[in-house]
């Protein structure tokens, strides 16, 4: 398994100043390649991606963290004066080992394809957390730090789940990316 870390702000509009920092690691499992085997069968054998009885061949998990700070204002009132957004993610895809050129060739397209849809998860995950803190920069003063603390995260959970539902209806739209070239069709 090798990391690649990816540290840097996401800018919105510039009324937003919104900061989100990010790491995404890339993981492996191993698909051993065999004389007389499809690439389709090697890696449906090798992957540990299988929910519901369905095997994929690569996996992107998300999460997107949030911490802010309030502040109690002399009315009483307060809001938040600091937000810290971060968003985390790993991309597992196969290594094949010992295959001839033909299959070898052959994979390294499908690879490419298969990150090509997982880099498209992750994106969403960075949309996710960008609209996250956007919207905890913009909530506006609550009579208590409880209420605001309180409503923080109730949005924060709401977001989350509407960045969950459409990696979703990613995979639906793009077949699990078999429209963008992740698809053997052996």
């Amino acid at each position: 398994m090798y990391k690649l870390l990816l540290l840097g702000l996401l800018a919105t509009s510039a009324s937003s100043s919104a900061e989100v920092s990010e790491e995404l690691v890339y993981g492996h499992y191993e698909a051993k390649a065999s004389p007389g085997r499809s690439l389709a069968e090697i890696l449906n054998d090798s992957s540990p991606f299988r929910p519901q009885g369905k095997v994929f061949h690569s996996a992107t998990g998300w999460n997107v963290d949030w911490k802010f700070q309030t502040r109690s204002l002399p009315n009483g009132r307060c809001r938040i004066v600091r937000v810290a957004t971060h968003l985390s993610g790993q991309i597992d895809l196969p290594r094949l080992v010992d295959a001839d050129a033909g299959i070898e060739s052959r994979f390294e397209d499908y690879l490419g394809a298969l990150r090509v849809h997982e880099l498209g998860h992750f994106a969403i995950g960075k949309e996710a957390a960008v609209a996250v803190d956007k919207k905890l920069r913009a909530l506006p003063e609550m009579p208590s730090c409880e209420a605001l603390e309180s409503r923080a995260r109730d949005l924060g959970a709401r977001i989350l789940g509407e960045y969950e539902a459409k990696g979703n209806r990613y995979d639906v739209e793009t077949g699990h990316g078999r429209t963008q070239g992740a698809w053997l069709g052996e």
